[in-house]
């Protein structure tokens, strides 16, 4: 595949957290900057066949079943480790370990979320109205 060099100017604050996303998951600033942007453009080619199976297997879900879907959180517990290592990670730093453990829970984060825009992007397209799930 060819590429392309390009030079960015970007806020200290998107730097900043593209560059903790790259020490998180242990990659280059690069790497994980690639991520990102390969995430948010059109295309699902590119996701895990996990996630890709996922999302297409909510075209054929009941409305009921798409807002839940579209509502659904991570469990408490979840939730509360990936807040706890976020707080540690601010405070003292993480271990190793740890530092994979929140890239796996933040992986897991971003994957609920994906399968939740889908869920609504369905619903809006089936003509509801989805302007309750930003208020939640």
């Amino acid at each position: 595949m060819a590429t392309q060099t390009v030079t960015l100017r970007m806020p200290n604050p998107l730097y900043d957290q593209l560059m903790h996303r790259a020490v998180e998951t242990q990659r280059s600033f690069e790497e994980e900057t690639l991520e990102v942007l390969a995430a948010v453009l059109p295309g699902r080619g590119e996701l895990p066949a996990d996630l890709k199976q996922a999302i297409d297997s909510l075209v054929v879900l009941e409305d009921a079943a798409l807002w839940q879907a579209a509502q659904s959180r991570l469990a408490d517990d979840v939730a509360s480790e990936l807040e706890a290592l976020h707080d540690k990670r601010d405070r003292v730093g993480l271990t190793d370990s740890e530092s994979q453990q929140l890239a796996a829970l933040l992986r897991q984060y971003e994957r609920q979320m994906m399968v939740r825009t889908q869920a609504a992007a369905l619903l809006r397209e089936r003509g509801h109205d989805v302007t309750r799930l930003l208020k939640a």
